[in-house]
């Protein structure tokens, strides 16, 4: 570990001279992905420079364990020096664990109701909000991007931005089958129905992660449906975005510009495209998925929302909470953290 450490702290150094290299200066692009590598390294430098503090204070106490009048204080402070030795030893032991590339990154999540009809709608207008309440508690933004309403509520598709810090770390997690269990209020008979929603999350690309070939685009200007009840359907201001070798689609219209739209639109492609390119790799390394929690695939079921016995189950680690109505208003913290201890463990087993 200690060797880990210090081939991280040198590299931390050697980014600290870079950047203040007028070549580096100079250099938009270079300058961004050099500070985006040393914030990266900041932290674990910091906790191994405490590590070694304590390490130093131990040294200390040690020689004064053996003075007669000094011994038993000292032999109390190093009892805590070890504790938090043992403790920041934990702590790194985390740190080192390779990191997502992907973790800082903001994120397009895009839900749509699945099987269940209007009540599968419903419900994913209700994994919307529980979703936007969560982004608000943590102090993020949330921008839609496209919506269809549901004819009876919710919705049958809806795509929005979740911008803030380290969006993708806690909500990479999220994607896949939710089901929940409750009595739809268009039932009269008070039986219990079965929907599922299905939930996507896809970290925004940004220029050095991927390079949006052109030619395999084609740009057609439509009139807007008024997404987002902005009016903006006076104007021939949509824009649907096709890649043409993947058969991927876009569409973007909350902007009353045309050429936002396109801006936009562009981003959200490169987003669909990254997202397609990381899945590739990971279906190549293989192996690995095992250790992973869950697939991220859409069809793969990950978490129960029972409304009856008021219990949030996920499936893939088998962890439950018995409060629905918090999770429902985005109390998600006690989940999302088991599902990220779980994640580390399972990495440090690995290791």
């Amino acid at each position: 570990m200690i060797e880990r450490l210090n081939i991280i702290e040198d590299r931390y150094h050697e980014l600290e001279k870079e950047l203040v290299n007028p070549d580096v200066l100079n250099d938009y692009n270079k300058m961004k992905s050099l500070s985006k590598e040393k914030s990266s390294l900041e932290e674990t430098v910091n906790k191994y420079h405490e590590y070694k503090h304590v390490m130093e204070n131990i040294e200390g106490l040690k020689e004064l364990t053996h003075d007669p009048e000094m011994g038993e204080m000292a032999q109390l402070e190093l009892d805590e020096e070890n504790q938090k030795l043992e403790n920041l030893t934990k702590e790194l032991e985390i740190l080192l664990i390779p990191k997502d590339e992907n973790d800082g990154k903001d994120i397009i999540m895009e839900i749509r109701g699945a099987a269940g009809g209007d009540e599968a709608n419903i419900f994913a207008g209700d994994l919307y909000r529980m979703y936007t309440h969560y982004a608000e508690k943590q102090g993020w933004k949330t921008e839609i991007i496209n919506a269809l309403e549901g004819t009876a509520g919710g919705f049958s598709q809806i795509e929005f931005y979740i911008k803030g810090d380290n969006v993708y770390s806690k909500l990479k997690f999220e994607s896949g089958a939710h089901r929940v269990q409750r009595v739809p209020e268009t039932e009269s008979q008070g039986r219990i129905q079965t929907s599922t929603a299905t939930v996507a999350v896809m970290p925004e690309a940004e220029d050095l992660d991927f390079e949006l070939d052109m030619n395999d685009i084609r740009i057609d200007i439509t009139r807007s449906s008024g997404c987002g009840g902005q009016g903006v359907n006076t104007t021939d201001s949509a824009v649907r975005i096709t890649h043409i070798p993947t058969g991927i689609i876009v569409y973007s219209q909350t902007e009353r510009s045309q050429i936002k739209n396109k801006e936009k639109g562009l981003n959200i492609m490169k987003t669909r495209l990254y997202d397609l390119k990381l899945r590739e790799k990971e279906e190549a390394e293989g192996a690995d998925r095992r250790n992973k929690i869950g697939t991220g695939d859409r069809s793969e079921k990950i978490r129960t929302y029972n409304y009856p016995q008021n219990r949030v189950t996920d499936h893939r680690i088998g962890f439950s909470v018995m409060n629905l109505d918090r999770v429902m208003d985005g109390d998600l913290d006690p989940i999302i953290e088991a599902l990220i201890t779980e994640d580390q463990r399972r990495k440090l087993e690995n290791e």
